[in-house]
């Protein structure tokens, strides 16, 4: 008869080895749902502005149909400026600029509405400017207009 010990014999087995084949599948599906999800910055303010306050702020929801204009000083001095898209454009331009926008949606994105223009102005712009950039809006049909503010309680960039 066998002794005990050698019936049951310790293997001398390592720890197994972990299985790395579903790893680079893993790490390319995170990539991919962070590359869906984060919402990339379009525009470089180019121009200073110092937002005005209001009392009835409501926020905008953040949509591709939305459309930045900054209106301000560069450096904060010199000539009232107007951005749009990362660009400082003249108020005559800016038509232009919309319908080439507009030709660049996709045809499953033509039932939405115009676009929502959000006019980022300094509160010291004078009217004149303002009143220039909302009637080149006018020729473009871009009725829609948000005006940015900040809460006179909360002092948040609405």
């Amino acid at each position: 008869m066998r002794p005990m010990q050698s019936m049951f014999r310790r293997s001398s087995r390592g720890v197994p080895s972990l299985n790395m084949a579903s790893m680079p599948d893993l790490i390319f599906t995170v990539l991919f749902f962070f590359m869906i999800v984060t919402h990339m910055r379009n525009d470089e303010v180019k121009v200073r502005y110092q937002v005005p306050q209001g009392r009835q702020i409501q926020k905008l929801a953040s949509s591709p149909s939305v459309v930045n204009i900054y209106i301000g000083r560069q450096n904060g001095k010199g000539d009232w400026q107007i951005q749009m898209n990362g660009d400082l454009v003249t108020a005559s331009e800016i038509p232009a600029r919309l319908d080439s926008l507009t030709s660049h949606h996709s045809p499953s994105t033509i039932h939405l509405p115009p676009f929502t223009i959000s006019l980022r102005a300094d509160r010291h712009t004078p009217m004149g400017i303002i009143s220039d950039v909302k009637e080149a809006l006018r020729q473009s049909y871009a009725l829609k207009i948000n005006y940015n503010a900040t809460d006179i309680n909360s002092n948040n960039d609405l």
